[in-house]
């Protein structure tokens, strides 16, 4: 009786020690605010629930984040109440602006340190970096997992949508820092790249050595489609602008492009009756919409604890 204890026992402590080391992360453009979305029926207040939502289905621990204002961000951390977040605004350091916040959840992670730069030629304070067209901001932190008690950086950023030097330069920028600021110690880089995978900054970056598209090193992938949607359902892209970046101290288990949807009624509740099944089954007519012009995408890591520091 005491051998199949100890041995339950030692499963037991196997497979917590397994989840221990296991990191479920995100990158998210959830799309800012704005009356033109707004009058098109994509308003921020309709999508808040299902972008949070979608954050606590999946099991996000640790969300890099794109196109947040302040407001957005407090009503993003009203609605995960066990959610922190490290962030400023871009324009003015401040709160004037979009975030690239991190979100973290608090009882797994501790920050360490954070900050952030400008991605620009003078990345100390606000302003526009070669040809961009809009102040462009990347967000970091040093976190320790409580645990494992294992620490790693956390980089997320979204470069200029408009600036082609801007963001091969701010590729650059951000692999010469992240070189200069964590040496050997593990990274994850999320953001909203605007570039995909074909183009030359995307390659300075996944060929750096120092970390690897997750997409193209996960075990299990599952992806039908790329990362922007434009607001329609229907569209496909093999494009992937939103990328998660991790150093080989990470296993990648799973990759996924998450299109959760959700639905707006269109009519005054008419139901309606379609195709042949049992009459207590009733439709009504909805449209689908989508939560932001950008789909999130989840990966989930095991920590390689050969290759990490204490």
């Amino acid at each position: 009786m005491k051998k199949i204890i100890l041995i339950a026992s030692f499963f037991c402590v196997c497979i917590l020690s397994m989840q221990a080391q296991k990191l479920t992360v995100a990158s998210y453009n959830v799309r800012q605010q704005n009356s033109s979305d707004t009058e098109k029926g994509n308003g921020w207040v309709n999508r808040c629930p299902v972008v949070t939502d979608i954050i606590k289905f999946h099991g996000f621990e640790i969300v890099g984040a794109q196109e947040v204002f302040h407001s957005m961000l407090n009503d993003m951390l009203e609605r995960l109440p066990e959610f922190d977040s490290v962030g400023v605004g871009r324009d003015d350091g401040k709160t004037e602006g979009e975030y690239a916040p991190i979100l973290y959840k608090r009882d797994r992670f501790k920050v360490l340190k954070s900050g952030h730069f400008w991605l620009s030629e003078q990345t100390d304070h606000p302003n526009k970096g070669w040809d961009a067209a809009l102040p462009r901001i990347c967000t970091w932190a040093e976190f320790k997992d409580k645990n494992s008690k294992l620490k790693f950086y956390f980089f997320n950023l979204h470069m200029d949508h408009v600036g082609v030097v801007a963001r091969s330069e701010s590729a650059k920028l951000v692999l010469a820092k992240i070189k200069e600021m964590c040496g050997n110690e593990p990274v994850i880089l999320t953001g909203d790249f605007n570039v995909d995978q074909t183009n030359e900054s995307y390659g300075v970056l996944a060929n750096s050595g120092v970390f690897y598209d997750s997409y193209e090193v996960t075990k299990l992938r599952y992806a039908e489609t790329g990362t922007f949607n434009a607001y329609d359902s229907n569209l496909k892209t093999d494009s992937r602008i939103d990328h998660i970046f991790v150093s080989p101290a990470f296993e990648v288990e799973k990759y996924g492009v998450l299109t959760d949807t959700y639905r707006m009624q269109v009519n005054d509740g008419e139901k309606i009756k379609k195709g042949d099944f049992p009459k207590e089954v009733s439709l009504m007519n909805y449209v689908s919409r989508l939560p932001s012009d950008h789909f999130p995408v989840k990966v989930e890591l095991n920590f390689n604890k050969k290759k990490m520091k204490k």
